[in-house]
């Protein structure tokens, strides 16, 4: 592809977003999406799933920390992590970061999302996949966790693409009763609601999906520029209430502890005790 031609994203009919694209670097249709990696003069490397963009080498910093990170320093002792989705290995990268945490299961439907994303966007995992704390398995994650013994993990983090498609068996009763079940006495599920200025039936659906199984939803912010139309909101439900009222100082001395305090470029104590403050426009689409 020649320098200066655009792809559109499409995931509204209404507004969208485009880039200027140096090349295409791939493009495949698997057996459950159209697959496309470009190289762009702004934001790096960048992976698009049936026209909708994944993840950018220049801002995935954002959501891969506070997709990960938050739940497992709220939580302060994970040791067992579930992954679901998440192909490009930016989770696990991160979850493997976190000196407690004994094994990372990571289980993607798309064995050509991992495939793509090792050949042409490598930094986003570095060296996660040799990890030997690290299980990779290309499946499903609904049949994993349905198949899962009771109280296996300590947290369950979903990357997943918005709930229609591949990713909407992500958003059902049946995957949080699941959750609930695989999860420990104060195990937490956390998993991407899209923007709510334009997502809004997302997370309010979601999270009242969730609050059938668990006795705390409620759900956390993040500000990911290429998430088009402000705040990211990731959802959150947890058997524990307590694991989002830590203080500002336990998160630090957590993330001290866990080898993560000054080594991210988005996540910052200060950042995950004031993510759960929401503006009124997106507590209202939460549980009451």
């Amino acid at each position: 592809m020649a320098t200066d031609c655009w792809i559109n994203e499409t995931l509204y009919p209404d507004w969208g977003q485009r880039f200027r694209v140096r090349r295409e670097l791939a493009r495949v249709r698997s057996a459950f999406q159209d697959i496309a990696i470009f190289d762009t003069a702004s934001h790096g490397r960048v992976m698009v799933l049936d026209g909708v963009i994944q993840i950018t080498e220049r801002d995935e910093f954002v959501y891969q920390e506070m997709l990960t990170h938050v739940p497992l320093l709220a939580h302060g002792a994970a040791a067992n992590v579930l992954i679901i989705g998440a192909g490009d290995g930016g989770v696990l990268r991160r979850v493997l970061r976190h000196r407690a945490v004994q094994r990372a299961v990571m289980v993607e439907i798309d064995g050509e999302v991992i495939r793509l994303a090792k050949q042409h966007m490598p930094n986003i995992a570095g060296s996660a996949w040799h990890d030997a704390r690290a299980d990779v398995i290309v499946g499903d994650g609904i049949d994993y966790v349905r198949r899962a013994p009771d109280a296996s993990f300590d947290a369950i983090i979903v990357d997943s693409t918005d709930p229609i498609g591949v990713g909407e068996v992500l958003f059902t009763d049946e995957f949080y009763a699941n959750c609930a079940r695989v999860l420990t006495a104060r195990g937490v599920v956390v998993n991407q609601c899209g923007v709510p200025f334009m997502q809004a039936d997302e997370l309010r659906e979601t999270s009242a999906r969730r609050a059938k199984f668990f006795p705390h939803v409620t759900a956390y912010i993040a500000a990911v520029p290429t998430y088009v139309g402000g705040f990211m909101t990731l959802g959150w439900a947890a058997k524990d209430a307590a694991l989002t009222e830590a203080s500002l100082g336990a998160i630090r001395q957590r993330a001290e502890a866990a080898g993560i305090l000054g080594t991210t470029r988005y996540w910052t104590p200060e950042i995950h005790v004031s993510a759960f403050h929401l503006p009124p426009y997106i507590a209202e689409y939460l549980p009451r």
